[in-house]
Formats: structure tokens, C-alpha cells, sequence
């Protein structure tokens, strides 16, 4: 279990760890505070740019680590406004239409990722948090067998294409 709280926020307590609702949890002793530690809900796009598939490298990603365009849901925002509005800030690209592909889990991050199918148009212009973009054929495309690239595998199955796994980066 993870905790960014080491004292509580409501009366600045030391915190100390205990089970609540069935799990452990980090709880104020003297208040009742409980950090819950719940999930953090983050959108991602197969982005579909004319008839090909966009692949996003990050600025901070080693030089071949590629994946979907992915970020926080905001405030007062939809799931759908969230990935179009991600899109259009890492890409420039505007979303002509959103398509749940579906929820998956990423624990390691303590993330669900809401993915969807994303058409888009425009022209590409790489906002500040990438590296560049590359764009395959949907048949080219090889998933990682984690987070978004479930829902690549998931995306390409549901148009009957074969679905072959590469491997992750350091691990074969």
C-alpha cells in the first residue's frame, strides 16, 4: 500500500495505518480521517489519424517507448471532453467522435484508464509533454501486455485484426 500522507490533513496528526472498509488504510488516530487512496481516473486514445494509427512518445520516454495518448480526467469534465481535449493539446488533432473501447486497470500507477476509439483530423503540431508521434497501419500495430495497450488489443480485435504482443521494455 502506498500513501502520499504522512500526517493527517485535517488536524496534522501522525497518521498511522489500519483496516477500514476492509483494507488497510492510512487513519488520523485522533480525528478519523481515512485516506482512502482511491484510484485516479485517466482517459486514453487510439487515435485514428487518416486511416492510420498516431503513437505517442513521450519527452521523458527512452527513444523507442511509444503508446497512446493518455491523461488526467479534470474537474466538471466528462470522460469524452477529457480525451478530446488531450488529444488536441498533445497532438493539435481534433476529435471527430469518441467511442468507448473500455475501462482497464494500471496498479502499478494506481490508475483506471478509461480508453476510447478517437477519429481525428487537422494537422499535427506536438504540444510540450511530447517527443514525437508515429503513425502505423492498424494490422502493424504490436500492443504491450499492460494499460493502454489492452485497449489497442481490445480496439484491434473488435476489427478482427490479429492481436501479437511486444514485449515490454527490460523485461525480454
Amino acid at each position: 500500500m502506498s500513501t502520499v500522507f504522512n500526517f493527517c490533513p485535517a488536524c496534522a496528526t501522525s497518521l498511522a495505518r489500519g483496516l477500514q472498509g476492509g483494507r488497510e488504510r492510512a487513519l488520523c488516530p485522533a480525528c478519523g480521517w481515512v485516506h482512502w487512496d482511491n484510484p485516479t481516473p485517466v482517459v486514453a486514445a487510439v487515435i485514428e489519424y487518416e486511416g492510420k494509427v498516431l503513437l505517442a512518445r513521450n519527452v521523458a520516454w527512452p527513444e523507442k517507448m511509444f503508446a497512446l495518448v493518455a491523461g488526467f480526467l479534470e474537474r466538471d469534465e466528462s470522460p469524452q471532453e477529457a480525451v478530446a481535449r488531450e488529444v488536441l493539446e498533445e497532438t493539435g488533432l481534433t476529435v471527430s467522435a469518441t467511442h468507448l473501447i473500455g475501462v482497464y486497470e494500471f496498479r502499478r500507477r494506481n490508475e483506471v484508464i478509461i480508453a476510447f476509439h478517437t477519429p481525428a483530423e487537422g494537422t499535427i503540431a506536438l504540444g510540450e509533454e511530447l517527443a514525437e508521434v508515429k503513425l502505423l497501419e492498424p494490422a502493424r500495430v504490436r500492443p504491450w501486455p499492460l494499460g493502454t495497450g489492452l485497449a489497442v488489443a481490445d480496439w484491434m480485435r473488435a476489427r478482427g485484426l490479429p492481436v501479437e504482443f511486444a514485449p515490454l521494455p527490460g523485461r525480454g
